[in-house]
């Protein structure tokens, strides 16, 4: 009886692909090597992710804030010597290819529903958006093995989050019947009393609140106005004759309260003929930006 021959053995394991640590690129750059960063990491064109940052730029106006974000929790990438062999790119990926044309779609028809219907999704609604797209990359991305870059999409989908906290953070936003805030330059010109609003609320951008065609002897009572603002500059002019109080709330930028950098009570040029009942009160929150309250 002739005994059993040793099975052969078996074949070398190969060691998956080395991917380079998430940095910024020194060589592939135009600003800060941000994109080239993440395409070296992701194996995904950095035309693409130049393409998404500037998408979201002009959506939302996220993308800058995105960027920057990755300018300062990506570390740049090591200077390589003369001879001295540069990190292997990392494989491409079929999943981060199509995730990030998915962003890219997602976010273009946003843009055009934004544009072309009554429905104002605002930045908190893109950074949503993206992140659902990032989020159901990451879905596919767990079953494909050896291909796809989920460390870059979690980064990604890390980085939309917090600009997403961010955004929440200087962005008013109001229930009910009241005002919206949103982004962009807003502007109002109320010509009687009963044209002005009680509140008026703006997340970013610069907010011009005009009260100079307003009859001061048509008021029979203080006119209370809340004017909460996010970031973006605010300009509120009162009409001449008018008591004005002014309570403000000012994070960052500078302040011009009629000539102060405070509020208080603001009566007419005439004092002596000032009864101490102010016609406006204004109540101002203001987070970022210049804030200038003048007479007509």
């Amino acid at each position: 009886m002739t005994a059993a021959s040793p099975p052969p053995p078996a074949p070398p394991v190969e060691p998956p692909p080395v991917r380079p640590a998430l940095r910024r690129s020194r060589t592939d750059k135009y600003a800060g090597g941000v994109a080239g960063g993440l395409a070296q990491y992701s194996g995904v064109d950095p035309l693409l992710w130049r393409v998404g940052f500037v998408a979201l730029t002009l959506a939302g106006g996220t993308g800058i804030a995105i960027y920057l974000l990755l300018w300062l929790l990506m570390p740049a990438g090591p200077r390589h010597t003369d001879g001295a062999p540069a990190a292997p790119p990392g494989p491409r990926s079929p999943v981060a290819g199509i995730t990030v044309a998915g962003l890219l779609i997602v976010v273009g028809l946003m843009v055009l529903v934004t544009r072309y219907t009554p429905l104002d999704l605002g930045p908190r609604g893109f950074l949503a958006g993206a992140l659902l797209v990032v989020g159901l990359g990451l879905v596919a991305s767990a079953f494909v093995r050896n291909r796809a870059p989920r460390g870059g999409l979690i980064a990604l989908g890390s980085v939309l989050t917090l600009a997403l906290l961010f955004t929440s953070s200087v962005s008013a936003w109001h229930d009910g019947e009241g005002p919206r805030g949103g982004v962009g330059d807003r502007s109002y010109e109320p010509s009687t009393v009963a044209q002005i609003r009680p509140e008026y609320a703006l997340g970013a951008g610069n907010l011009e609140l005009d009260l100079s065609e307003i009859d001061v002897d048509d008021i029979r009572q203080t006119v209370d106005i809340a004017i909460d603002h996010g970031a973006g500059d605010l300009e509120i002019t009162v009409p001449e004759d008018a008591d004005v109080r002014v309570v403000l709330d000012q994070g960052i930028g500078d302040v011009d309260v009629f000539g102060q950098s405070d509020g208080g009570f603001f009566p007419a040029e005439d004092e002596d003929e000032s009864d101490n009942r102010p016609e406006f009160r204004l109540t101002i929150d203001h987070q970022v930006g210049n804030v200038e309250v003048s007479r007509a």
